[in-house]
């Protein structure tokens, strides 16, 4: 067979076969997203910078192009019951100032679990799994905390990779209130939520210097994955 998997698609496979190995269903939803999923259930608000016109692509209908993987979590459990692992590979857009380490289209994988025990050190523990499969089994990792609206504590990871210490996702255990929203009772369950950019992932993974550099259709640059 002539050609090959995009390598995007080659490590968005492989990510999602290690959450896969850990018992996480693959969900996926729309790329063009009403507002409510993508913000107001999620907890951020109408004045949140995320909503500037200058930020988000909005339609003329009042949809937007998502922003991230999140609204799934909402859409997901829309038509499922707790306990649940789901992980939700997928594009998304954001109207940025585009340059070597930023780029206006990208591709997330968000990953949530719910269940009546899960703990920080759950969430810990399946991050810290997945990069030691993805960046062997020697890498360093680090924890610290960190703001998302949706999540409550939260924390981001950082690798330790070629001598520095680099941030590559955002998690956290989902805020009561996002619960709510998704219809199950934060009484009784709880759970934990984490993104993270393949793109970026990538970029570290291979040493691109650029994040442009898979999205140019350059046979020079794709021949080599």
């Amino acid at each position: 067979m002539i050609g090959h998997y995009h390598p995007i698609t080659t490590f968005l496979r492989k990510s999602c076969k290690v959450f896969q190995d850990m018992g996480f269903e693959i969900v996926q939803g729309p790329e063009i997203e009403e507002e409510k999923y993508n913000f107001d259930l999620l907890r951020i608000p109408k004045t949140h910078p995320a909503r500037d016109v200058q930020d988000t692509f909005f339609l003329k209908d009042g949809r937007v192009l998502r922003t991230h993987t999140s609204p799934v979590q909402i859409r997901a459990m829309e038509t499922r019951k707790p306990p649940v692992r789901i992980i939700v590979p997928g594009r998304c857009y954001r109207h940025e100032a585009t340059d070597a380490t930023h780029e206006a289209t990208f591709y997330q994988l968000e990953g949530f679990a719910i269940d009546k025990n899960i703990k920080m050190s759950n969430l810990i523990w399946i991050l810290d799994e997945f990069v030691k499969k993805i960046f062997g089994e020697n890498i360093k990792t680090k924890i610290f905390p960190a703001y998302y609206p949706f999540v409550e504590p939260g924390m981001d990871l950082a690798i330790f990779y070629k001598g520095k210490w680099l941030e590559i996702l955002g998690s956290g255990m989902i805020h009561p209130e996002v619960l709510q929203n998704m219809g199950v009772d934060p009484q009784r369950w709880q759970g934990f939520a984490f993104g993270m950019g393949i793109d970026r992932l990538l970029m570290i993974l291979t040493g691109m210097d650029d994040i442009r550099m898979p999205y140019q259709g350059d046979f020079r640059f794709l021949k080599q994955f």
